[in-house]
C-alpha cells in the first residue's frame, strides 16, 4: 500500500498561489500589458510563470526568429514560419497574466510546491509514472531513442528508483474483487448500511438529494490506482480502475455490468463515440515490466467486450510504457513520443500510423476534430521545435499546419472548436496561450489584466512517453470566448476566486465574474450557451452546479448539494466532476489507502439530483 498523502490534496490548481522554488527566477512586480501597436523587442523578463508569446528572445543566438512585419495568411497545409508566421509586434516576448503556470510538458521534471503530487502521483487520463520501473538497459536505450528522435525533449535525472511500480498482488484470475460495489444509502461511511443512518436526514430545502454514495470494494497493489472516468453514457456512469471496468445505474448507483481485464488499465481517452464506446489501453503483462500496449475496445452501453489487438510498434525505438489515447469521430489515436497510430473504432481496422517527414505526432486532442501535437527533429535537442495540425481522421492527412517559435512545446488543448492551445517553454519557466482560427493560422494571444492568476487543473503532466492533450478543468470555450477561472484568494478561512472570459479576436478580457461569496467556482464546459461550473464544497458549504451567463454577472445555481454532507464531499481525491441529465457525479481520481481495510472504506463515487 502507499501512504496516501498527509494533507488533503490541491483543489485543481485553484488553491491560493504558492511561491517558486527558492532560487528560481521571481516574477516582476508589475508585467507590462500588450501593447495596442508593434514596439521594439522589450527586455527580457525573468517573469517566473508568467506566460510569454511564442517569438523573438532576444539575445538568443543566430538564427533564432524573427519578426519581420506581419504575419501572412497562408491556406489549408501551408507551414507558417517563425514566430506565429512571421507575426510581428505584440506577440514577441510578452508576460501575460497567467500567474502560476500549468505544470510543464511532457518529459519535464515537474517543480514541486507544498502540498503539490510528486512525479508519478495521480494522473488524468493516459497518465502515468515515467518508465513504469523498467530496468536500467530500457532507460538506456529510451535516452538513446530521445537523442535520435532529436523533438526537444529531455528526461529528468532526479527520479532515481521512486517511481518504480510495485508489483501487484497477483494476477487477474487472483483479485478479490466482489460482483458489484457497496452502494451506501446510510450514514456515508460506506459500509453498505441501508438506510440505518439518512445521508439525507440533514437536507434543507432547495438542497439536491443525496442520490447514492459508493466505497471501494478492488484488493488493489500497495501504491493504489487511478480512475479513469467517470464516463456517462445514456443512464449509466462509468469508471475505470486497475483491472475492470464498470457501468453503474445513474439513478441509484447499484451495478449493472462488469468487465474483468488481464492486466492493469493504463490509458482511457477523455471521450467516447457518440454511440457510447471507447478504446482502452491495457498492460500486456503484469509483472513491473509490461508496456501500456494493447488496446481494448467496449460498448459502455452494454460491458461488452470488442476487438483487442496489440498496438502496431513503429521501429526499435517505439516504446509504449506510456500511451495517450483521444477519439474523434470512429478514429482512436495512439500518442507517444515519436510515433503514433490510429484504428477504427468500430472495427479496430488500422487507419494510418506514423507520418513521413521530419515531424512526428506524440500526442493527440480528440472530439468534433482531431487535432495533433508533433515534435520535429532538430539540431539541438535543448531548442524543440513543436507544430500542430489539424488531422483527417480517416487518413491521417494534415489540412493545415502551425508551428510556434522554436524552443516553444504544445502542452495542452483546452478546447478543439474553438481551438485554445497552451504551450509552455519548462526550461525558462514560461507559459503562452493561443488561439488558432479555422484555417490554421493565428486568431489571438491571450493577455490579461495585472494581477490575475490562473492555473487550470490537468492532472499530472509527468509523463516521458505520452501524455494527455485533453481532460483539463477550469476552462471552457463557445465561438468567441475562452473562459478560464483564477487560482483562489484567501482571506482568512475564506476563498474565493472568478472566472475571467477573453475575447478570442483580440485576446484581451471582456469580462470577470465573482464566485458567490466565500465560494470557488470551476468551470468544466459549456452547457446550452453558458458556462458549466461546479462551486467547490468546503468543511461546512456543500458544493453544486450552476452556469455563467456568456455575458458574465452571477451564477445560477442548478443543484447545491446539502452543506450536511459536505465533508464526504469534500473528501475526495483529486476529484472529477461530471454533470448529465440532471444529475451531478463526484468521482475520485485515485484510490489508496495505508492498509486493506482502510482501503476498502474508501469513498469513490457520490451523486446528487433532485
Amino acid at each position: 500500500m502507499t501512504q496516501p498523502p498527509s494533507q488533503q490534496p490541491p483543489q485543481g490548481g485553484f488553491g491560493a498561489p504558492q511561491e517558486p522554488p527558492q532560487g528560481s527566477p521571481q516574477p516582476p512586480a508589475q508585467p507590462p500589458q500588450m501593447p495596442a501597436a508593434p514596439p521594439a523587442p522589450p527586455t527580457p523578463q525573468p517573469g517566473y510563470g508568467y506566460p510569454q508569446a511564442p517569438g523573438q528572445e532576444p539575445g538568443q543566438a543566430p538564427g533564432y526568429p524573427q519578426q519581420p512585419g506581419p504575419y501572412s495568411q497562408p491556406g489549408p497545409y501551408a507551414q507558417q514560419s517563425g514566430p506565429y508566421g512571421q507575426q510581428s509586434g505584440p506577440y514577441g516576448q510578452q508576460p501575460g497574466p497567467y500567474g502560476q503556470p500549468p505544470q510543464p510538458g511532457y518529459g519535464y521534471p515537474q517543480q514541486q510546491y507544498p502540498g503539490a503530487p510528486v512525479p508519478g502521483g495521480p494522473a488524468g487520463p493516459g497518465g502515468g509514472s515515467a518508465f513504469k520501473g523498467k530496468p536500467a538497459v530500457i532507460i538506456g536505450a529510451a535516452v538513446a531513442a530521445l537523442l535520435v528522435i532529436g523533438g526537444g525533449v529531455f528526461l529528468a535525472t532526479s527520479g532515481g528508483d521512486g517511481d518504480k511500480k510495485p508489483v501487484a498482488h497477483g494476477s487477474a484470475d487472483d483479485q478479490k474483487a466482489s460482483a458489484s460495489p457497496s452502494v451506501d444509502e446510510g450514514d456515508g461511511n460506506g459500509d453498505g448500511r441501508a438506510g440505518d443512518d439518512d445521508l439525507n436526514a440533514g437536507r434543507k430545502a432547495g438542497e439536491a438529494k443525496v442520490l447514492w454514495l459508493q466505497k471501494n470494494d478492488v484488493d488493489l497493489p500497495r501504491n493504489g490506482s487511478d480512475v479513469y472516468g467517470p464516463w456517462v453514457v445514456g443512464d449509466t456512469v462509468v469508471k475505470g480502475m486497475y483491472r475492470a471496468i464498470s457501468g453503474y445505474s445513474a439513478a441509484d448507483g447499484k451495478q449493472k455490468w462488469t468487465l474483468k481485464l488481464p492486466a492493469d488499465l493504463c490509458s482511457a481517452p477523455a471521450q467516447t463515440t457518440t454511440d457510447g464506446k471507447i478504446v482502452i489501453g491495457v498492460e500486456n503483462g503484469t509483472t513491473d515490466k509490461a508496456d501500456c500496449a494493447d488496446l481494448q475496445m467496449i460498448d459502455l452501453n452494454t460491458g461488452k467486450a470488442g476487438w483487442k489487438k496489440s498496438i502496431k510498434q513503429n521501429g526499435i525505438w517505439d516504446m509504449m510504457s506510456d500511451i495517450s489515447l483521444a477519439i474523434s469521430g470512429d478514429t482512436v489515436t495512439v500518442g507517444r513520443t515519436g510515433n503514433s497510430n490510429a484504428y477504427r473504432v468500430s472495427d479496430g481496422k488500422e487507419l494510418f500510423g506514423k507520418q513521413s517527414g521530419n515531424c512526428q505526432p506524440y500526442a493527440f486532442a480528440g472530439g468534433t476534430k482531431l487535432i495533433a501535437a508533433s515534435s520535429c527533429r532538430t539540431a539541438d535537442v535543448d531548442k524543440p521545435q513543436n507544430q500542430i495540425q489539424e488531422l483527417d481522421p480517416v487518413t491521417g492527412k494534415p489540412k493545415w499546419t502551425y508551428r510556434p517559435a522554436v524552443g516553444w512545446e504544445v502542452d495542452r488543448v483546452y478546447s478543439v472548436s474553438p481551438l485554445v492551445v497552451s504551450l509552455t517553454q519548462s526550461e525558462k519557466k514560461k507559459w503562452s496561450i493561443l488561439a488558432i482560427k479555422e484555417n490554421g493560422t493565428l486568431r489571438s494571444q491571450l493577455v490579461g489584466d495585472k494581477g490575475d492568476k490562473f492555473a487550470p487543473d490537468c492532472g499530472s503532466a509527468f509523463a516521458i512517453f505520452g501524455k494527455s492533450l485533453q481532460g483539463c478543468v477550469g476552462v471552457a470555450a463557445d465561438a468567441n470566448t475562452f473562459y478560464m477561472a483564477t487560482t483562489a484568494d484567501s482571506s482568512g478561512t475564506a476563498r474565493t476566486n472568478k472566472v475571467v472570459a477573453f475575447d478570442l479576436n483580440t485576446g484581451k478580457p471582456k469580462w470577470k465574474a465573482a464566485a458567490p461569496a466565500e465560494r470557488t467556482m470551476t468551470p468544466l464546459r459549456m452547457e446550452g450557451g453558458n458556462v458549466l461550473l461546479y462551486l467547490e464544497a468546503s468543511y461546512n458549504k456543500g458544493g453544486g452546479i450552476a452556469t455563467l451567463a456568456p455575458t458574465g454577472g452571477t451564477p445560477r445555481v442548478l443543484l447545491q448539494h446539502p452543506a450536511s454532507t459536505s465533508q464526504i464531499e469534500s473528501s475526495f481525491y483529486n476529484p472529477k466532476i461530471v454533470y448529465a441529465g440532471g444529475r451531478s457525479f463526484i468521482a475520485s481520481g485515485r484510490v489508496s489507502a495505508t492498509n486493506d481495510k482502510e482501503e476498502l472504506e474508501t469513498k469513490t463515487m457520490m451523486a446528487f439530483g433532485k
